[in-house]
């Protein structure tokens, strides 16, 4: 998943984009709104779950968009309390390592050369009309080498897997209550400081971490934060959540 933006339409008019890569089957979910606040983030990922379904696992780039804001780490920003509360565990990214969200940056260079570079559009209803149909192609249409020549809908099709939709229509609204139970997880890259990022606040690490890449994981109903080396747990924080 990825937040594009700011991009420009034709004229002033300024907009944010939210693109979601399913990786098992190339399906694409786009939302475009005007802000990035953390209601536009609900209403965007929403949208995209009542027509992709619910994932089990979410990974995601460091945007404050996303994680929630630095002053309160331990905060769970809005993204984070409603996957906890759909069951979804987000996964974020090393922090500088926008490869490691190579599928969706790719096809974000696809999504400008094919849609925003070709379209002319002067409107927010063409923007987001243009954007649903964009989609509903690339789904339908687009045929990947690694999917065996398939479209999107057709390897959707060929997996037999039941999806998970929204259980309402309309998007929850912010401010979330804070969830009672999930995890959601950090990927990082310890350096020479033995220092451990968790969105701005700072964890000291063991030694045999060194220039590895380990993952944090929060598991909000043991209010813990568990630190992992090659799938074997290291380390354990206490991890009061706010």
């Amino acid at each position: 998943m990825d937040l594009v933006g700011p991009c420009y339409l034709t004229g002033p008019l300024r907009f944010y984009g939210i693109n979601i890569i399913d990786a098992a089957t190339a399906r694409c979910g786009l939302h475009a709104t005007l802000s990035k606040a953390g209601q536009n983030v609900l209403d965007g990922m929403w949208a995209i779950w009542s027509r992709l379904g619910i994932p089990d696992n979410l990974q995601v780039d460091n945007a404050m968009s996303f994680f929630g804001s630095p002053t309160h780490p331990r905060g769970m920003g809005p993204l984070i309390r409603l996957c906890l509360h759909q069951s979804v565990e987000p996964w974020f990214i090393p922090m500088s390592e926008p490869w490691r969200n190579g599928m969706i940056e790719q096809f974000n260079d696809h999504y400008q050369q094919k849609f925003l570079g070709k379209v002319p559009m002067t409107t927010v209803d063409e923007l987001q009309s243009g954007t649903l149909a964009f989609e509903q192609r690339h789904n339908s249409r687009y045929r990947y080498s690694k999917l065996g020549g398939k479209t999107p809908l057709k390897a959707l099709a060929a997996t037999q897997v039941k999806l998970r939709f929204p259980s309402q229509e309309n998007p929850p609204r912010h401010r979330l209550k804070k969830p009672e139970a999930g995890r959601y997880h950090l990927v990082r890259l310890i350096r020479s400081d033995l220092k451990l990022n968790v969105f701005g606040e700072i964890f000291p690490v063991p030694p045999e971490t060194l220039y590895e890449y380990v993952v944090a994981t929060i598991d909000v109903k043991e209010q813990k934060l568990k630190l992992f080396l090659g799938g074997t747990q290291i380390e354990e924080f206490n991890y009061q959540l706010r």
